[in-house]
Parts: structure tokens; sequence; C-alpha cells
């Protein structure tokens, strides 16, 4: 993958939780001093670095934040276990918001990234402008959550990038027919070398806590997608197993401006590197 000349800036801070500070990491695209901000926020076990090439397609427009969530990418990993979960992680992105200085946010969001949006857009006095919900609704289907708990927080150690690389194509198969390059790029910042030569994924695997505990069930956020009132779109792979159409149906019941893409070819969730995805995004966003 080539990207532009616009650099890409590391930055991080520290967020105060129940048991002390903790550092997220994230990037910065675009100019600093513009004042429209753009958050891209990725899916359960993923990083910030999945939106480099949206991030870098938009920076002339936006400046695009992009965070690793705690526990994941290279923000630090938490002593308290248990402290994983929404709350903490709407924390987080509060905290990143006012640091960003911006009055108004947009949001981009995978999975996870997207249901810390559609949290953040149901407040009362919400800086989020317009939600892109990445395969992700009202409904997380049982189904789903069965899958992601066959995979999440399991000791995977590969002697290669090669060997991490086909990792994730096979188990991520469903974000659909991405470039070799593509691909390069999800395995070379989905693992850490560690001192002993070996590669492992770059998230901590207590984070698959949430998926222990009795036999799982749908979970449905309707009260939460019901206080949304910014301008939603909401991008569905085809093929997707966590977002049904049925879920997509009663959404657009009470918000009948929303707008949905259907992508062929992807389960959960479209990578977003495709240009016609890009360009879905941007359309969006530039609305008035």
């Amino acid at each position: 993958m080539t990207f532009s000349a616009e650099p890409m800036r590391r930055k991080s801070y520290k967020a105060l939780w129940l048991h002390g500070f903790h550092r997220v990491d994230y990037s910065e695209w675009g100019d600093p001093d513009n004042p429209r901000v753009l958050f891209c926020v990725h899916g359960l076990t993923r990083n910030s670095r999945d939106f480099d090439a949206l991030a870098d397609a938009l920076c002339k427009e936006y400046r695009v934040i992009c965070p690793d969530v705690v526990g994941r990418g290279t923000s630090e990993w938490l002593t308290h276990k248990t402290d994983y979960g929404y709350p903490l992680y709407l924390a987080d992105m509060a905290a990143l918001i006012a640091r960003s200085g911006a009055e108004q946010v947009d949001w981009v969001g995978t999975s996870m990234g997207g249901i810390i949006g559609m949290m953040l857009a149901a407040q009362s006095g919400t800086p989020v402008r317009k939600l892109v919900l990445n395969d992700v609704g009202s409904v997380i289907s049982a189904a789903a959550l069965q899958r992601l708990a066959s995979y999440v927080g399991k000791p995977m150690v590969f002697g290669t990038l090669e060997e991490a690389e086909a990792y994730f194509r096979r188990t991520h198969a469903s974000f659909g027919p991405l470039t070799d390059a593509q691909w390069r790029h999800i395995a070379l910042h989905g693992v850490r070398k560690w001192p002993d030569g070996k590669y492992r994924l770059m998230y901590d695997p207590a984070i698959a806590a949430v998926f222990v505990g009795p036999p799982m069930a749908d979970v449905d956020m309707s009260l939460v997608w019901n206080g949304v009132r910014c301008p939603t779109l909401v991008i569905r792979g085809q093929e997707s197993d966590l977002l049904l159409p049925h879920t997509l149906a009663l959404m657009r019941f009470g918000h009948p401006g929303l707008r949905v893409l259907e992508v062929p070819g992807c389960g959960h969730a479209p990578a977003l590197m495709d240009p016609a995805q890009i360009e879905a995004v941007r359309g969006f966003l530039d609305e008035r």
C-alpha cells in the first residue's frame, strides 16, 4: 500500500479510570488546525492502522484521528483486566475528543468502534455530528458472538510474518477481496515481534473475558440506537453474520433518513480500504 506525502503523526495521552491512569496511543493525519475532525475507531481485536487508507484519502479535508482503543495496538494493556468494557472506552474517547479541541466530530466506527460511536451519539449534548456504522447496528447476533468467541483471546504465536499473514487471511476473510499489499499491511500492523523472536497478536488476550459466561444470546441495543439523532450511514457486508437484514429493517423503521450501503463479497466487516467504500464514506460526510 502506498500513501500520499501527508505525514501521519503518532501521539498519546494519559486517560484515567478506576485503577489509575493508562496510556492511549493514536494516529493523527492532516492539518492539526483543521476544525473538521473525523474519528475512526476499529473493531474488537484490531487497531488504528486499519484506517491508514481511509485517513490518507480524507486527510486533505479532515484532521483524522485514529485511536488504538486501550488493550489494542500500541496502547497500554490494563493491569486490572475487568476494567475492559464500554464505560472505560467511552470515557477514553470523550477525553480524546476534548484533547482534539473540536466542538463537533464525525465518527467512523467498525464493529466495536461503531458501538462506541453509537453510544456517544446517543448522549445528550453529543459532539458527534455524523455517524458511520461499519457492519454493526442495533442488534448483535448471537451467531456472530459465538464466532468471535471461537478465536478472540486465543494465544497465537507465529514464527514469521508470512505465518501471521496466512492467519489473518483465514480469520478475516470476511473483510472482502483485499490485495496482497492490503493483507500484508494488516499483518504488519496486527502483530508485534517479542524478545523471543516470535510474533504475537497486538491485543491483550484478556479482552476476551467478555465472552466468558452463560451461552450467548443476541445483544439488543435498540434503546441506544433510538437515542441517535444525527445523520447516519450504515455499511453492511452482504454476507455479514453480525448485522442481519432484519436488524437493518428495524433500524430504518425509527430512522427513515438512515442511509445504507451494502457491500457485495464481504461479511463482517468491510475493510474500508477499497476506493469505492472510501468514496461512499466521503460522499456521506460531505453532504450538507
